[in-house]
């Protein structure tokens, strides 16, 4: 870990002035934790990061749902496959909680309602999910899914008769010594502050998607202490074991029960990551060597930083390695037109035209790009980022499924 800790001293500096950065990295090998911080928290006030300061997690608050969840599998009141309704009086959809901890329930992914930040939010927010459209049957597509996952803190509430809050801090933050915070409320000074352009975000959004990711802030020292309570509780490896084949996106990637598994080479890796207007945090584990990284940042070219972290630590110290992305090819076929129409799921548009030579322009959300054949199911674009999307039937899958209309 010497090593390690000289790479955090000298190269974490380094890499936040090249790319626009506040960040906070922590690295567990050997049963040890080390980690470091550089940057400012905000760019209005020039507070500086250390340590000890508290980062949105974003989505990685999803495997803390997650764990809760799994905990009332273990105690017998809890079935993964019995339908939703069961718990939740009311909820039409006839899927299961395991259909949402694996993002495979069809139920449009990105459907936010601002219901507020009382002890009521989720209730009142789940109420409103209640009809939620299914764009496919459960279990036939991989979708990433916010909104299944705030379904699934309700299942918590109810079955624990308490706040998901409290719960959250009840039975995990608190049993681990966890300095957290679970609302925008709480935040102080010592918060990070998220930048898009340099500027700071002064509206982080709704907070009543509490369980999928909205306001749930830690350092990433403490984020790596509930990483390494996982790696030695046996009764949560199963949320390790891969579930359901992610799309080809080149990666080959699967996901677990909340855990994504993204495919690396050398050994077993889970982890999530997490975006927040302005923030980005990710998290790599390899259970097998007992190794974890944790990258919180706020502004700037992020997934820079992340590609350093792991390539020079994680990587050495695990004996793994990330999967190579995928690049156009060099004579790429002409784009099927097949693939030509209009695409959406909720707050999300795909417009795929065809352009010269060959290949298509694909607008998603307002941003036009010209794109190739990869192979016969999938485009990629012509331009870094290379974003690959894959085509199912009458849907485009960019990450969440979008139904042609």
């Amino acid at each position: 870990m010497n090593d390690t800790a000289e790479w955090l001293r000298r190269r974490l500096p380094e890499l936040v002035a090249e790319h626009g950065v506040g960040a906070q990295v922590a690295v567990l090998a050997d049963g040890e934790i080390h980690d470091a911080a550089a940057g400012v928290l905000s760019t209005a006030t020039g507070e500086v990061v250390t340590t000890g300061s508290l980062f949105q997690i974003a989505s990685i608050t999803k495997v803390w749902t997650a764990t809760l969840v799994q905990e009332l599998v273990n105690e017998g009141r809890l079935d993964l496959d019995r339908p939703v309704r069961d718990v939740l009086a009311g909820f039409r959809p006839v899927i299961t909680p395991r259909h949402l901890l694996t993002h495979t329930s069809g139920i449009d992914g990105d459907l936010f309602h601002d219901t507020g930040s009382g002890d009521d939010a989720i209730e009142e927010f789940v109420a409103r999910l209640a009809d939620a459209r299914q764009l496919f049957a459960p279990g036939a597509v991989w979708s990433y899914c916010n909104s299944g996952f705030t379904v699934l803190g309700r299942i918590v509430e109810v079955l624990r008769d308490k706040p998901f809050n409290t719960v959250l801090e009840e039975r995990l933050a608190a049993p681990l010594g966890l300095a957290v915070t679970t609302t925008y409320a709480q935040a102080t000074a010592a918060h990070a502050v998220g930048h898009e352009d340099g500027q700071p975000v002064t509206d982080p959004g709704p907070e009543s998607d509490w369980p999928a990711g909205s306001a749930l802030a830690m350092s990433a020292r403490d984020l790596l202490a509930f990483a390494r309570m996982h790696l030695a509780t046996p009764a949560f490896a199963v949320m390790r074991e891969p579930q359901v084949l992610l799309p080809d996106f080149g990666n080959r990637a699967s996901w677990g029960l909340g855990w994504e598994l993204p495919g690396y080479s050398g050994g077993a890796v889970i982890g999530h990551h997490g975006s927040n207007r302005g923030l980005a945090s990710f998290l790599r584990i390899a259970p097998e060597k007992g190794v974890a990284v944790a990258l919180l940042t706020t502004g700037g070219d992020a997934r820079a930083v992340f590609d350093h972290v792991i390539d020079d630590v994680f990587s050495a110290l695990a004996g793994v390695r990330r999967p190579e992305s995928p690049v156009p090819p060099a004579a790429p076929e002409p784009v099927d037109e097949r693939f030509l129409g209009t695409y959406r799921c909720a707050g999300h548009e795909v417009v795929v035209t065809q352009a010269d030579h060959g290949r298509v322009l694909v607008d998603l959300d307002d941003d036009a790009r010209e794109f190739v054949a990869l192979r016969g199911d999938a485009l990629i674009a012509v331009d870094e980022p290379h974003t690959v999307l894959v085509f199912v039937n009458d849907l485009v899958h960019f990450g969440r499924a979008a139904v042609r209309t």
